[in-house]
Parts: C-alpha cells; sequence; structure tokens
C-alpha cells in the first residue's frame, strides 16, 4: 500500500530549524531526534538562512567570522592575481621565444 505523505507546520519546521542554527546541533542529530528526513530539514534550514540573508541590513557590520572570511579570500585573491599575471608573462614569453624561433629558420 502507498505510504501517505507527512506535513509539518510552519512552526514545527521553525522550531526545527531553530535548533539548527541557534542550538549548534547538527541536522542529522535533529533529523534522527524529530523523525524527519536529513534531506527534508536539510531544506527547511537552507530557506530560513537564505530568508535570513534577506532580511540582513546589506550595510550592517561584519560578524567576527564574516570578517575572517573576507581577509581569507582578500589574501586568496591577491595570490590568484600575482600566479596570473606570472603565467601571463609565461605565455607572453613563450610567444616571443616562438616568433624569434620561428623567424630564424626562415
Amino acid at each position: 500500500m502507498g505510504s501517505t505523505r507527512r506535513s509539518f507546520t510552519a512552526e514545527y519546521k521553525k522550531s526545527a530549524v531553530e535548533f539548527i542554527l541557534d542550538g549548534n546541533r547538527s541536522i542529522a542529530e535533529v533529523a534522527r531526534s524529530i523523525e524527519v528526513s536529513e534531506t527534508s530539514l536539510g531544506h527547511w534550514v537552507k530557506k530560513e538562512k537564505e530568508a535570513r540573508r534577506e532580511q540582513q541590513d546589506p550595510d550592517a557590520p561584519l560578524s567576527e567570522s564574516e570578517r575572517a572570511t573576507f581577509m581569507r579570500i582578500q589574501i586568496e585573491h591577491k595570490e590568484l592575481k600575482a600566479a596570473n599575471a606570472e603565467l601571463h608573462m609565461q605565455v607572453e614569453f613563450a610567444k616571443r621565444v616562438a616568433a624569434w624561433f620561428a623567424k630564424s629558420q626562415q
């Protein structure tokens, strides 16, 4: 026989998500304790994170973890830019060598 699909109220979903986002518990742990699939609970968490992000003031100061992430990304960007510039110089040098070699073969 077919299984019945369970439905949950918005309050129930919000409470479950708060255990994860505000209570520092894992999705797997909460899913087991309330007998909901991890996938469903993960979708609820994702929706709530997006909703919270939309409500956040874009001019609000960064938290410590956001600031640390931002600094890490800035450093990575600077390193990648330097590596890209190095590769660009190598390509330009290879082009000049190839042109010189082709010219000398004539």
